[in-house]
């Protein structure tokens, strides 16, 4: 066995490996790469001393440089008087009135000084304008001195002209007046309606509608023929309509909401695209159907939008000015609402409208529907505990009234508003009809859709003509098979008042199969003598009814009509037009005759 500190060489003999003294050249190499101790410390000596004699230099010159600096101010200024050492600015007489105006400016607090333009072209600096020499600029002179001119001078001064010829308006300044105002307000912790208006971006606005008006000329309902000779009357069957021209083209989304304005021939369009229009119904060349006002709310896809109806007074001499008082609401998927006042064209938004358990309910307003008089905003809750809900606000206050609760699996369907706005009929995706009374703030009748299988919509139309909580005649209820139920109410009722007896389980006087695909829109007419029907769900699936005799209109609409898919429609409060959109962000427009 090998010993360990014993190795083999490389004839394989059993020797210790002794290593070769290194020769001179060896030596040299590892001294050149490696050094050597002796060289070591000789290199440190040597940077010691280097580093000790640039500090003593750089002392020196310092020193050096310190006293002749002081010999040198002490010469300069030994033979100056103590006077002349300092002395005062007393000013060079009156300064151009440029200048002068721009310090005025420039002292003047923040908040009084104009907005900062966003941005300034350096051209204007340089340029100079001659206002004397020029006839139609001398105009802009402050004196008779005045001449030159720098060029942003030159463009505040075209401004200050312009302003001067053209007043303010009235919703400008209210506008401003409100934002101003608005940028102060940081909590709105105690405010009574909790209308925000701190957002990152300033909300828009619009011309307020007595502008709208008069820019477009006559607006008001003129009387139709129909009304000169009595009640319009509809007949059975078969329709007369004429197709006029059309309202929308095309769109950047599709049209989710139409309805005309409760007064005015305008027409309220909106969907996705963020975008509210109002239309000038008229279908006379040479401009059929303008474009009245927009406004875009950047970042807030549209669900539903609204006029609200005004109310709070009946004399004839103030009715022109509640007509003009009409507001827009506003909702998206959110949990807030804006309103647009066609009064002054300011946009609001509405944040803290529900409180509590009514708020943790309330997830999203994005559907909602106002009440006939224009007192109240009912909003499906989008929480299913418990069945389902409808809250009720205070278009006034825009505050939290009542909440109308009911049991029904998969949550509210749909609900629509008693003739009188006094109370709703809410429907559950099971069928189950629940009327609740704003009055007693109770449900006061329940009965079931006969045959429902995934109840979708409801609408309330016509007249009753007997006393009662509820004026509406007719119920239609659509289903996702596509089935139309048709209910004549005036017979449910016998006895008078409070004292009657309704039917839990009705029969309906039609029942509608012309469509295949789930039921989206219902609508009567303000008279009750039509019912429009249709699904988005498939393309030209809509179709008009003809009430008392519920009779499906065989002429109309035709292979050939137009509609596409449609996502909404509207009838006129007279009855004479009938709006439908569909998901291109068309607007079809047709006059319904006798």
């Amino acid at each position: 066995m090998t010993h360990p500190t014993r190795v083999l060489n490389h004839v394989g003999n059993d020797h210790p490996f002794d290593a070769l003294e290194k020769d001179e050249v060896e030596l040299r190499l590892e001294k050149a790469v490696f050094g050597d101790d002796a060289g070591f410390l000789e290199s440190l000596h040597r940077h010691e001393q280097e580093d000790t004699a640039l500090i003593r230099r750089d002392e020196y010159n310092f020193k050096d440089q310190s006293a002749s600096d002081a010999e040198n101010d002490d010469e300069g200024l030994s033979d100056v008087a103590d006077e002349d050492l300092f002395f005062l600015d007393a000013g060079t007489g009156q300064l151009p009135s440029t200048v002068s105006r721009e310090l005025e400016r420039n002292q003047l607090p923040q908040s009084v000084t104009e907005q900062e333009p966003a941005w300034i072209d350096s051209d204007d600096d340089r340029m100079t304008v001659s206002l004397a020499s020029n006839s139609r600029l001398r105009k802009l002179r402050d004196t008779l001195e005045d001449d030159i001119v720098s060029g942003r001078e030159y463009i505040q001064r075209l401004r200050r002209q312009y302003e001067r010829l053209h007043a303010t308006p009235e919703w400008v300044t209210y506008a401003r007046k409100r934002r101003r105002l608005s940028s102060h307000e940081k909590t709105l912790e105690d405010s009574d309606t909790d209308m925000s208006m701190e957002d990152a971006e300033p909300l828009p606005s619009a011309q307020p509608l007595a502008e709208l008006l008069r820019s477009a000329g006559s607006l008001t309902r003129s009387e139709s023929k129909p009304a000169s000779k009595g009640l319009r009357k509809l007949r059975p069957e078969v329709i007369d309509i004429e197709r006029c021209k059309d309202v929308a083209g095309s769109g950047p989304s599709s049209v989710d909401t139409l309805q005309f304005h409760p007064y005015y021939p305008l027409l309220l369009s909106a969907g996705p695209s963020s975008t509210v229009i109002l239309y000038h119904i008229s279908p006379q060349p040479p401009n059929p159907n303008p474009v009245l006002t927009s406004m875009h709310l950047k970042g807030t896809p549209i669900h539903t939008a609204a006029f609200c109806r005004p109310h709070g007074t009946n004399t004839s001499s103030a009715e022109s000015e509640v007509r003009d008082q009409t507001r827009v609401f506003l909702s998206s998927r959110r949990r807030y609402f804006y309103t647009w006042s066609l009064a002054t064209g300011v946009v609001a938004k509405v944040t803290r409208a529900l409180y509590g358990e009514a708020r943790q309910e309330q997830r999203t307003m994005e559907s909602f529907k106002l009440s006939p008089c224009g007192r109240y905003m009912g909003l499906i809750g989008s929480s299913k505990k418990g069945g389902g809900s409808i809250n009720v606000l205070s278009t006034e206050s825009l505050q939290w009234i009542c909440s109308c609760r009911i049991d029904s699996r998969g949550g509210v369907a749909d609900f629509a508003w008693w003739r009188d706005g006094n109370g709703f009929a809410v429907t559950g995706k099971n069928g189950e009809v629940s009327e609740y009374d704003m009055e007693t703030r109770r449900v006061v009748h329940r009965w079931t859709d006969e045959g429902a299988v995934g109840t979708t919509v409801i609408a309330l139309g016509g007249q009753t003509g007997r006393p009662g909580r509820d004026g509406s005649r007719w119920v239609a209820i659509g289903s996702s098979s596509g089935i139309v139920n048709v209910y004549d109410r005036s017979g449910w009722i016998v006895g008078d008042g409070e004292k009657t007896t309704k039917d839990e389980r009705p029969s309906p006087t039609k029942v509608l199969d012309q469509l295949t695909t789930p039921i989206s829109h219902l609508e009567f007419s303000e008279d009750g003598q039509m019912l429009i029907m249709s699904s988005r769900w498939k393309k030209n699936a809509l179709r008009l009814v003809h009430l008392p005799s519920c009779t499906v209109y065989r002429n109309w609409p035709t292979d050939k009509t137009p509609l596409g898919r449609v996502s909404a429609v509207a009838l006129s409060p007279e009855g004479s037009y009938l709006a439908v959109g569909n998901e291109q962000g068309k607007i079809r427009l047709w006059e319904i005759r006798e």
